[in-house]
């Protein structure tokens, strides 16, 4: 299959011009954080049929695969084509093709969203205090509030002591009642630089009476000035009275609507829905358990300070139109949309929302193409072929971080782009079977695998959530590696046991990042 390609002039002047354009580094998260444009979106090779219709949800949308010579790019779009796309390329000459044309390299992920805080904390001379500063207050017992913005799983391994989980788009309706004293100070943190500085302009721009600061560089910093960490704290903000959530939302919409933020009905969205000339995302920005427990159809959970910070891994399309709904509170739409508005997205936020609109529940499904038949095999049958037949084995095409925390014991971790490579590093034996998280992802792989052996391919049916509902054991940790672990990058901000020297390495990178987007020049940002 002959694939047209597109070079750097092209993909340039569809972001100068603010069009539509997916410009997807198809290669695995590690390696696209080593260095990629600052708006190719990283897509994997590996879950292309799992992600595409979620992620690429107009047919027609112009897209542009990306590696650095590996033949990721063009196996990406073949499969793109496939399932349908009608207008795909790959860029000439890949990463090294950019470099050449002029092209600035970003290293790291969400790249797009920490510059952008970068430049607001530049622009607006955000205030913060050290962590020997904020230690000072908490030691002194001064009058002080601490608020961690990130999500619940990143503040539960680790926090500053005394902090309360409050997630970035809850910030302006939940802070008033967690410091009712204008005279508390509200001190803002998340691991490194982003999320506080995006986070502490939020409670400003909005008007909150109390002192804000952010913890300068955040968890990193307080580890570096040798401070300890709280681990497995479950503090979490509280509901908020109606006069509390009326007020906010008058603050939270003034501030949308000075970042020009536009506004939109149900009635002109499902119009949107079945446009064929223009992408449109639709996310609920509330928490995910209001999110399950009713929503508007067709819209996907992604919590709004998420949703700032890494928006091209739920919107890769640059130059798409983002829907945001939050039907019981209007502040956690329109803060997200103040932001997201500022980083030059065409955002709206559907207003007049009745709690009656919210007619589907639970969790989002992403749309899936047809798929594969394939030959399964129930998870009892499997549990007694690996411990008595030793020409049996299961490989895992999970993430890693999923294959280390339980996976099937004895079983394989593979990683699907490194197939040919990784089938080489299994032991030869007559029957393999596949399982993975999402069980789908598995079935895509099986045909490929089948391709590459001669012995017999199965699916375990259900996947790993089928293996663990039987209540069958699971082995923990990194035991069985059959491809190098390159889907999953390790932020420096992560966990509690990173190399000081990764994570000032890392402040000063993110220091140097409003230089780079100059160098760039096809941000379009702006700082309210």
């Amino acid at each position: 299959m002959s694939i047209p390609t597109k070079n750097y002039a092209f993909v340039r002047n569809k972001l100068l011009n603010k069009e539509e354009i997916a410009f997807l580094d198809v290669r695995e998260e590690d390696q696209h954080a080593q260095e990629h444009p600052l708006f190719a979106a990283n897509v994997p090779l590996s879950r292309i049929e799992i992600d595409a219709y979620g992620k690429l949800p107009r047919k027609n949308v112009p897209i542009v695969t990306l590696d650095d010579g590996e033949g990721d790019a063009k196996l990406a779009a073949q499969r793109l084509i496939s399932l349908g796309y009608t207008d795909v390329s790959t860029f000439e000459g890949g990463i090294q093709g950019w470099k050449k044309s002029g092209g600035e390299l970003f290293r790291d992920v969400n790249v797009p969203s920490k510059s952008f805080g970068e430049l607001v904390e530049s622009k607006r001379h955000t205030p913060s205090l050290s962590a020997q500063e904020v230690k000072k207050l908490l030691d002194d017992q001064a009058d002080v509030v601490v608020v961690d913005v990130r999500r619940f799983d990143e503040y539960n391994t680790m926090s500053i002591p005394s902090g309360i989980s409050v997630p970035g788009a809850e910030l302006v309706l939940r802070v008033p009642e967690l410091a009712p004293n204008p005279k508390t100070k509200i001190i803002v943190n998340c691991a490194g630089r982003t999320r506080s500085i995006i986070g502490t302009q939020s409670l400003i721009n909005a008007g909150i009476p109390n002192e804000v600061n952010a913890l300068r560089n955040g968890t990193i910093g307080w580890t570096l000035a040798g401070q300890e960490l709280d681990k497995g704290q479950s503090r979490k903000f509280k509901e908020v009275s109606q006069s509390t959530a009326s007020e906010a939302s008058d603050r939270a919409r003034q501030v949308a609507d000075r970042a020009h933020v536009k506004r939109t009905t149900l009635a002109e969205i499902e119009k949107w829905k079945s446009q064929s000339e223009r992408t449109t995302y639709f996310f609920d920005t509330r928490t995910p358990e209001e999110y399950e427990a009713g929503h508007l159809p067709g819209f996907r959970s992604v919590p709004g300070g998420q949703l700032v910070q890494e928006t091209e891994m739920v919107a890769p399309v640059r130059g798409a139109r983002i829907v945001l709904a939050d039907a019981t509170s209007s502040v956690r739409a329109n803060m997200p949309a103040s932001w997201l508005a500022q980083m030059a997205w065409d955002v709206y936020v559907v207003d007049g929302l009745k709690i009656s609109d919210l007619s589907e529940a639970g969790t989002w499904k992403a749309p899936l193409p047809t798929l594969p038949q394939v030959q399964f095999v129930d998870a009892a049958t499997v549990s007694h072929w690996l411990k008595t037949d030793s020409n049996t084995i299961a490989v895992d095409f999970s993430t890693h971080a999923n294959y280390v925390k339980g996976h099937i014991p004895g079983s394989w971790y593979a990683l699907r782009s490194r197939l040919a490579d990784a089938i080489k590093q299994l032991p030869q034996v007559d029957r393999y079977v596949l399982t993975s998280t999402p069980t789908q992802l598995s079935m895509f792989v099986a045909q490929e695998f089948q391709s590459l052996c001669k012995a017999e391919v199965l699916v375990l049916e259900g996947g790993n959530a089928a293996w663990t509902s039987a209540g069958l054991e699971l082995e923990k940790g990194p035991s069985h590696l059959a491809s190098p672990p390159l889907d999953r990058y390790k932020r420096p901000y992560e966990g509690t046991s990173v190399d000081p020297a990764a994570m000032q390495a890392y402040l000063d990178w993110e220091f140097g990042l409003v230089d780079q987007l100059g160098k760039d020049g096809t941000h379009h940002f702006w700082v309210l």
